[in-house]
């Protein structure tokens, strides 16, 4: 059989852990096997990070914009823990957030929806895509612990030395403070880059932040979306069918759980990271999500949502067999291969990655699945698999 011949490169973007693991099985299995494979790699497991100051993660960045697609394996988040056991240089900075403050982007997440894993909220049919902007508030804030009474202010000193000041707190005895900060420029970025992507699914967006209690800091998100929004894409908006609102954080919250699903939910960092947390684990798990990672300029890194799976990594160390979901990382493949193929207008290039994803819903929607997915299924006598078994069972139907 003559392999499927690709033009321009994938970044590829490797990981840590039992990931790295499941991403070698992946690329021999159902990849290598169809696809004359064209990628520029990345090594961004920890020793590699730790070897090069966290460059390699930088690089592969840019090499993301060069090329306009990625794929990348999950990667570890050093904590303390993770300096000792690795004997690192640094605590290193969260890959992602290094690619994302770099590319600019916004993150999309979804959920895989297969018949037998059924969504906690009985009346959601189709995925809600959760879209996260990806720089500031609280991932990049200031905190101080106050010892003691005294005046805790903001204060911002202009170019010409003037200062605004405003008082947080008197405080009379101690407490915690904590500074959060974002910019205009990538929050102008964050809605371009939603309001593309709903137009690219043809899905409607929703918006939610709290500016009734903070009339400044989300008022400003809210102004910004709208001003956008109204400028350069309400007319597009109305030609494809779809729609474009503001709600409040709470009011959103209670619309989903009564919403049949199908559409664009458009958060804040920090309640992005928690309520695409919330959708995963409601449709069935993390590990059946796809993230992708969207410049304004529509440059694509696609990845799995979740963690690198240290438990299982552990016992795969020892010999033992594991039964890990390799799903989401099958579904970045697909996601990176089938936007390359629309970018290079290769539709032999699509059109596997579209018959990759039927044969890994197939496998699972015929009762054949890894442990996590027998635990919460609804069919009767669902076959485990071990994590080699899942893959080579779609490598059956593929």
């Amino acid at each position: 059989m003559d392999k499927i011949k690709m033009t321009t490169p994938i970044v590829e973007m490797d990981g840590d852990e039992m990931t790295r693991i499941l991403w070698k099985m992946i690329k021999e299995n159902l990849l290598e096997p169809f696809i004359d494979l064209k990628t520029e790699y990345y090594d961004l497991g920890l020793e590699k990070r730790n070897e090069t100051n966290d460059q390699v993660t930088v690089d592969s960045a840019l090499a993301t914009k060069k090329y306009g697609v990625a794929v990348k394996c999950a990667t570890i988040t050093p904590n303390a823990a993770r300096v000792e056991e690795y004997d690192l240089k640094d605590m290193w900075k969260s890959p992602n957030g290094t690619i994302r403050a770099i590319l600019d982007g916004t993150v999309f997440r979804a959920p895989i929806v297969v018949k037998g894993i059924e969504p906690c909220v009985k009346n959601w049919k189709k995925p809600i895509t959760i879209a996260r902007h990806a720089y500031g508030d609280v991932y990049k804030n200031a905190e101080m612990k106050i010892p003691g009474a005294g005046k805790v202010e903001l204060v911002y000193t202009a170019q010409d030395g003037t200062q605004t000041k405003e008082l947080i707190h008197e405080f009379d005895s101690p407490g915690i403070v904590q500074g959060m900060h974002n910019v205009c420029g990538s929050i102008e970025s964050f809605a371009r880059s939603c309001f593309n992507y709903a137009l690219d699914t043809k899905q409607t967006l929703w918006f939610a932040t709290k500016d009734t209690i903070s009339k400044k800091y989300d008022h400003t998100f809210k102004d910004i979306f709208q001003e956008i929004f109204e400028k350069e894409y309400k007319e597009k908006f109305d030609q494809a069918g779809i729609e474009y609102f503001y709600t409040l954080i709470d009011d959103a919250v209670a619309r989903v759980m009564k919403s049949e699903g199908g559409y664009i939910w458009a958060c804040k960092n920090y309640d992005g990271d928690v309520m695409s947390d919330m959708i995963s684990s409601a449709f069935g798990s993390l590990a059946m999500m796809t993230s992708v990672l969207v410049s304004p300029e529509g440059v694509y890194e696609y990845e799995a949502a979740h963690g690198t799976v240290q438990r299982h990594y552990y016992k795969h160390l020892k010999g033992e067999e594991t039964s890990t979901n390799s799903v989401a990382t099958i579904f970045a493949w697909t996601g990176a291969l089938r936007k390359r193929g629309e970018l290079d207008k290769n539709q032999e290039l699509m059109d596997f990655a579209n018959r990759l994803e039927k044969a890994t819903i197939d496998t699972i929607e015929s009762g054949y699945m890894t442990k996590d997915l027998a635990l919460i299924t609804t069919m009767e006598h669902p076959t485990v698999l071990s994590s080699e078994g899942f893959i080579k069972e779609i490598a059956k139907r593929l």
